[in-house]
C-alpha cells in the first residue's frame, strides 16, 4: 500500500482506519507492506497481487508509471470532495475509507471490475543515435520547449499528412484524462465538436491531440494538425534548442534539436479497480451532469 504523506490529520486519520481494516481482512500468510509516495521504487512493485493507493488521482498518475500491465490497482480517495470542497474529485479513486474494508475483500476475492486504462508512450530517437521510451502516461503527455515563453517549432507528421508547426506544445490526452488538462485548454465548444468524432469503441486505441495556440490560418486549412482524435502516431522532428516530454506533469525527459518523437496509445494498459461502476459508465455520467 502506497499513500500520500502530507501531515494533515484527514490523511493521517484515515491512514489509521485503513489500515486496521487491512489488518481484519488479510490473513498471517498474506504480506502487507507500507510505503509513503516520496519512498517507492519501481522494484516495491513487481510481483504484487494488488498495489493500493491513498490519497488522490494526481497520487495514484504519479505511481502508475512504475506499475505493469499485470497489476490490478486499487484507488482509495483519503480526502473526497463529496465530503470537503477543498478535497479531491478521485475519478479513479472508487473506494474510501467509509467502503474501503468490503472493497479490499472485494478485490482479494477477485470480484472487482477491472477497467483496462490505456496509455500513452514517447519513443525518442535522439541525433546520436539512442533509443528511448517514457513512463507510459495515464492522463496526458506534454511535448514542449523547455523555456514555456519560447515557441516550440518542429516538423509534425500522422499518417501521410505532414507540415511545420510552430505552438506553445502539444498536449495527448487519453480518453479517461480529458478532464484533467485537455477539456481546460480548448472551449466547451471546440471540445464538443472534437468530441463528436470520438466512437466509444477506439478508446483503447486512439488518443486525443491538441497543438496549443497555433495561428488561426493554421487552425482553419489544416485542422488535422490542430485538434484530432486518432489512432495513428504522431511524429514530430524538432527544431527547438531544447524541449522536453513530460508524461502525467511529472519527470522531465529532454531533447535537443533534430531529436524525433513518436507518441502512440500503445504502452502497456493499466489494470484498475472498480467496484461500483466501470469508469466508463462513470464518465458517461459526469458528461451527462454537464
Amino acid at each position: 500500500m502506497v499513500y500520500k504523506k502530507n501531515f494533515e490529520s484527514v490523511h493521517d486519520s484515515g491512514l489509521m482506519e485503513v489500515k486496521e481494516a487491512l489488518s481484519r481482512t488479510s490473513s498471517p500468510a498474506d504480506r502487507v507492506d507500507f510505503k509513503p509516495r516520496e519512498h517507492v521504487r519501481r522494484a516495491d512493485f513487481i510481483a504484487r497481487d494488488l498495489v493500493i493507493v491513498f490519497g488522490g488521482d494526481g497520487t495514484l498518475t504519479s505511481l502508475s508509471h512504475n506499475i505493469d500491465a499485470s497489476t490490478p490497482v486499487m484507488g482509495v480517495n483519503s480526502h473526497p470532495r463529496s465530503e470537503d470542497p477543498t478535497g479531491s474529485f478521485g475519478f479513479y479513486m472508487d473506494s474510501s475509507i467509509a467502503t474501503f474494508e468490503d472493497d479490499v475483500r472485494t478485490a482479494m476475492a477477485g470480484k472487482a471490475i477491472v477497467n483496462e486504462l490505456p496509455r500513452l508512450q514517447a519513443i525518442i530517437d535522439s541525433t546520436s543515435g539512442n533509443r528511448f521510451t517514457t513512463d507510459p502516461a495515464m492522463n496526458d503527455l506534454l511535448i514542449a520547449n523547455t523555456h514555456q515563453y519560447a515557441p516550440s517549432k518542429y516538423h509534425l507528421r500522422r499518417g501521410e499528412q505532414q507540415c511545420l508547426q510552430q505552438s506553445s506544445g502539444l498536449l495527448f490526452s487519453t480518453w479517461f484524462g480529458q478532464g484533467a488538462w485537455l477539456r481546460n485548454a480548448m472551449s466547451s465548444d471546440e471540445f464538443s465538436t472534437l468530441r463528436q468524432t470520438v466512437r466509444e469503441d477506439e478508446v483503447d486505441s486512439h488518443y486525443f491531440v491538441l497543438a496549443r495556440d497555433i495561428p488561426p490560418a493554421q487552425r482553419k486549412h489544416q485542422s488535422w494538425s490542430w485538434a484530432d482524435w486518432t489512432g495513428a502516431s504522431t511524429t514530430i522532428t524538432s527544431d527547438m534548442h531544447r524541449g522536453y516530454v513530460v508524461p502525467d506533469g511529472w519527470d522531465e525527459v529532454h531533447f535537443n534539436r533534430g531529436a524525433t518523437i513518436t507518441v502512440n496509445a500503445e504502452a502497456p494498459p493499466l489494470r484498475l479497480l472498480t467496484f461500483r461502476t466501470t469508469l466508463m459508465e462513470k464518465l458517461r455520467r459526469l458528461e451527462a451532469s454537464e
